[in-house]
C-alpha cells in the first residue's frame, strides 16, 4: 500500500469540498426562498391595502403599508446575499429603482 496517508488526506479534502459546495448551496436557497417570501408577503400586503382603500376601508393604512415596504427592503437584502454567494453581481440599477420605491412607500406615512 503505497502512501495511505496521501490517499486519506485526499479523502478528506474531497470530502470538505463537498460539504463547502453543499453549505453555499443551501445558503444560497435559503436568500432566494426569503427573498421571494418577504417579496411576495409585501406584495400581498399592498394588494390588500389596495383592495381596502378601494371599498372605503382605511384601518391601519399606514402600519400596513410601513410592514411591506420593510418586508421589500429586507427581500432586496436576500436578494443581495444570495448574489453575494455566488459571487455574482446583481441587477443593481434594478435594485437602486426598487429600493426608492419600497422608501417611498415606507416615508409615506411618517
Amino acid at each position: 500500500m503505497r502512501c495511505p496517508k496521501l490517499k486519506l488526506l485526499i479523502i478528506i479534502f474531497l470530502l470538505i469540498m463537498t460539504t463547502t459546495e453543499l453549505k453555499t448551496e443551501n445558503s444560497f436557497d435559503y436568500y432566494l426562498s426569503q427573498f421571494y417570501e418577504k417579496q411576495t408577503k409585501a406584495k400581498e400586503i399592498l394588494r390588500e391595502i389596495e383592495s381596502d382603500l378601494k371599498n372605503g376601508l382605511r384601518k391601519n393604512v399606514c402600519s400596513r403599508q410601513k410592514e411591506a415596504a420593510t418586508l421589500g427592503l429586507e427581500a432586496i437584502d436576500m436578494l443581495i446575499k444570495a448574489y453575494e454567494i455566488r459571487e455574482e453581481s446583481p441587477p443593481l440599477e434594478t435594485i437602486k429603482s426598487n429600493i426608492i420605491i419600497w422608501e417611498n412607500i415606507l416615508n409615506e406615512c411618517l
